[in-house]
């Protein structure tokens, strides 16, 4: 065993197969297309159908869940009907969530009748995706008739989808004076009052129903997301297993922290749910979970990255920066990291490897871009420093999740 493991060892040093790292991250723009295609389909992906009036929080809880500064938010929905936006996060090469929003609702010059027709369309088609209705409505906003009609009649077409009852803008009903959240659930007679109100408003047309408050960091209130917990937990009590634990993992160690509008800060959230993706693929025994796998999520990632950093990149020249910082570190750990996985290093086995990977790539590109940003040549040897680093502290976080 010994006289193997040295033989391997030595092997993994010459100096010909660290030439060829590179080549490892090679995948043509057609094999990525086929790949990330192939991909979607296996990915836990949970659409979340937001329907309520403007103003009633619905941005907020796709910050809540993503992490996304708002402006990211903003310029990231799309239309998607004549009546609904959407918005995929990551991105459309890896969604593991789709937030799709009703536009228009209680507006007077809309028909309802023709949005209640465009949400039983979406409800009915036949996907993979795990789905959950959230019916968002203030505090204290009483006319609620629109939303429970159109609510009654998607129910009674899609039984089995769960309904959320979410209502938000508890700081708008605070008695005076008060300047923070109270201790969650929040024990607020005026605001219990008027939960209870909305509860009856809407009886039987919802499977649960939570109180939050998503405010803007100017705002001045603490936590920026109050109630984020019981939201995740709720939504996730809906879901099959493991559009669930995906839901928990893209929150895990992430609810206390304020979200800001610096790169690093926002290009993380992004990190953490390709990191997710890889290793939820990783962990399941597919024939395709193989490198070109990694590489097409990793060049997607890279990719999206770039455009945060200002960097426009095709997906070639995306793999050809993948293949310079994914190359030198492999260099330096992969005696260490990947002696296990010989001969059979084309299958990512280990799924706490693969996240951990994929986060330290994603780290080294933002250093990368950053440089280049700012008018630098990017460093190498800081890239690869970063790298390890990133690599060992999300290594860790992996195994717990």
């Amino acid at each position: 065993m010994n006289q193997l493991f040295q033989s391997t060892k030595n092997f993994l040093k010459d100096k010909l197969l660290l030439q060829k790292i590179p080549q490892w991250f090679q995948v043509s723009d057609e094999q990525i297309a086929e790949i990330l295609e192939t991909v979607r389909e296996k990915l836990p992906t949970t659409e979340a159908i937001l329907i309520g009036k403007t103003q009633s929080g619905k941005s907020s809880i796709v910050r809540g869940l993503t992490g996304v500064s708002a402006e990211i938010v903003g310029k990231g929905f799309r239309p998607h009907t004549k009546h609904t936006n959407q918005y995929t996060y990551p991105n459309d090469d890896l969604p593991l969530l789709v937030f799709t929003d009703t536009v228009g609702l209680g507006d007077v010059q809309q028909n309802t009748d023709s949005i209640i027709q465009e949400l039983s369309d979406k409800l009915q088609e036949c996907n993979h995706r795990a789905r959950v209705v959230i019916l968002t409505v203030k505090i204290n906003d009483f006319a609620t008739e629109t939303l429970a009609k159109v609510a009654k009649v998607l129910r009674e077409l899609s039984p089995k989808v769960p309904y959320l009852l979410v209502v938000t803008c508890l700081h708008e009903i605070y008695p005076s004076p008060t300047q923070d959240h109270p201790p969650y659930p929040p024990e607020v007679e005026d605001i219990n009052r008027a939960f209870n109100h909305l509860k009856d408003d809407f009886q039987g047309l919802y499977d649960d129903a939570i109180l939050i408050d998503f405010t803007l960091e100017e705002d001045g209130y603490t936590p920026v997301f109050y109630g984020l917990e019981a939201l995740r937990d709720t939504i996730a009590k809906q879901l099959p297993e493991a559009e669930s634990v995906a839901i928990h993992q893209l929150l895990e160690g992430e609810t206390t922290q304020k979200i800001g509008n610096l790169y690093r800060d926002v290009a993380r959230r992004y990190i953490w749910a390709f990191s997710v993706a890889a290793a939820t693929l990783a962990a399941v025994p597919l024939p395709f979970a193989t490198m070109p796998v990694l590489t097409a999520l990793q060049v997607s990632q890279v990719t999206l990255l770039g455009q945060l950093y200002g960097q426009i990149l095709t997906p070639s020249q995306a793999g050809g920066v993948v293949s310079a910082i994914a190359g030198g570190f492999l260099a330096q750990s992969i005696g260490r990291e990947l002696i296990k996985f010989i001969p059979g290093f084309g299958s990512i086995i280990a799924a706490s490897w693969a996240g951990a990977y994929t986060w330290a790539l994603g780290e080294g590109a933002c250093v990368y871009f950053g440089d280049l940003m700012g008018g630098k040549k990017p460093n190498p040897d800081k890239i690869q420093a970063v790298m390890q680093q990133a690599f060992k502290q999300a290594q860790n976080r992996f195994k717990r999740t």
